[in-house]
């Protein structure tokens, strides 16, 4: 809800009078909710209304300590659940008397991981090259086919009298070329 809205209810209570119990009663907004609004109306005036951006947001308050371990449990083979992760967390945390994190927390941590870290945890260098590695390996049956068959195509056009490679041309050009047998 914007300031607007929030001004287009408390207008009601400031302008015509209306008891903050009769406008939480007909717009299912609670008393204390309005309250809040006609205090923050009171000292700042219509700016206020609208919502401020919280000074910590994107900014995780839970002990780096905590954080290590969250991730070190998730990269762990076979990998936990999250409930379980959470549960191990709970009895570490109470012993070191640091506060546990809650369960959403703790799931947030672990789908903050790097795709590939869990990967390469999980699954292996070789899953991991396979899957996230930045070049693609390409094995060819036949290393030199296209070498070869770029200057039968500059041929057939040649002959053809053709400006553009088309699938046809290099149809031709490949039912021209030899190339291995088979």
């Amino acid at each position: 809800m914007d300031a607007s809205e929030r001004w287009r209810i408390l207008r009601l209570h400031v302008d015509d009078a209306i008891p903050l119990a009769a406008l939480a009663r007909s717009t299912g907004i609670t008393e204390r909710t309005l309250q809040r609004w006609l205090a923050r109306y009171r000292t700042g005036g219509y700016v206020a209304l609208a919502d401020g951006t919280r000074t910590d947001h994107g900014v995780r308050r839970t002990a780096p300590e905590v954080v290590r371990l969250v991730e070190g449990l998730a990269l762990t083979r076979p990998r936990p659940s999250i409930a379980t992760i959470h549960r191990q967390l709970g009895v570490h945390c109470a012993e070191r008397g640091l506060p546990a994190p809650s369960y959403s927390v703790v799931r947030s941590i672990v789908s903050a991981l790097d795709p590939g870290m869990v990967t390469l945890a999980l699954e292996g260098p070789t899953s991991y090259r396979d899957k996230h590695e930045l070049l693609l390996r390409r094995r060819a049956d036949r290393p030199n086919a296209i070498e070869r068959l770029l200057p039968q195509i500059q041929r057939v056009l040649r002959i053809n009298e053709l400006d553009v490679i088309t699938n046809d041309v290099v149809e031709a050009a490949r039912s021209t070329l030899v190339i291995g047998t088979t």
